[in-house]
């Protein structure tokens, strides 16, 4: 996730894009004009380079939030959908959309379309897709050349003249405690970082070979990977000053 402010208009409309591997690239859209599902394959081509956009990853990967007036109760209502491949996510997307902790519905399967076996086809291809780049990139495209705002863990050429920090929250299981302990470290990251930063969710009981490497034997725990040294806090992640100073022992590369 990146240092930019979350700061979301009432009214808006937003589209997610994930590769299989988990990385995500996202748009958010005041004037509700369009889904940009070309602008965000083409992001992804251009940022990982890619032979060419992606566009196989739609709608498979892909999840989307309406926020819109409703004038016959006059009151604003959020319609948001995710495809069962990225339905894992839903604490990220509400992170990233400011949408609290809203259950997401399961949009409807695309037979033929969304064929695991047919994506496959597609890995050879494109294998960068198929790894982790640790990426949230919010899209920006209010201007006439979209802008990327990169994390900092990145493809290398970037990562490489990034001053960042990268962060692994281990958690067990999706439950309402997971969603409040992201949305009260995504709050207290942007408002204390001065430097981009990714953080990656890691649930335990999908992914114990993570732990196993990051040397995580309880949860919630929250591991700063990058700058070095490598340090944890494990339990406590209601405590910000413990977290501001763990980030804080930084030494330079």
């Amino acid at each position: 996730m990146t240092t930019d402010k979350l700061s979301q208009p009432q009214l808006f409309k937003g589209i997610a894009l994930f590769t299989p591997g988990g990385d995500l690239i996202y748009c958010i859209d005041p004037n509700k004009q369009g889904r940009w599902h070309s602008h965000l394959c083409t992001a992804l081509q251009e940022i990982l380079d890619l032979p060419e956009p992606p566009h196989f990853l739609v709608p498979c990967y892909t999840a989307t939030i309406d926020h819109w007036f409703d004038p016959r109760t006059q009151q604003v209502r959020t319609f948001a959908e995710a495809y069962p491949a990225v339905m894992k996510y839903q604490a990220i997307l509400n992170a990233i959309f400011d949408a609290g902790y809203l259950v997401w519905q399961l949009a409807p399967w695309q037979e033929g379309v969304c064929d695991r076996m047919v994506l496959s086809t597609y890995r050879s291809s494109f294998p960068q897709l198929w790894e982790d780049h640790d990426l949230v990139i919010n899209l920006d495209i209010s201007d006439a050349a979209p802008r990327y705002n990169l994390p900092a863990r990145t493809v290398q050429k970037v990562q490489a003249k990034t001053q960042c920090y990268v962060l692994h929250l281990f958690v067990a299981g999706h439950s309402t405690n997971t969603e409040r302990i992201l949305k009260n470290l995504h709050e207290l990251l942007e408002r204390s970082l001065g430097y981009p930063y990714t953080m990656k969710v890691i649930d335990v009981l999908t992914n114990p070979e993570q732990a196993e490497i990051d040397q995580v034997s309880a949860t919630p725990t929250l591991v700063k990977v990058w700058p070095q040294p490598i340090r944890r806090l494990v339990g406590d992640l209601d405590n910000a000053d413990k977290i501001l100073q763990m980030l804080g022992n930084q030494e330079k590369s």
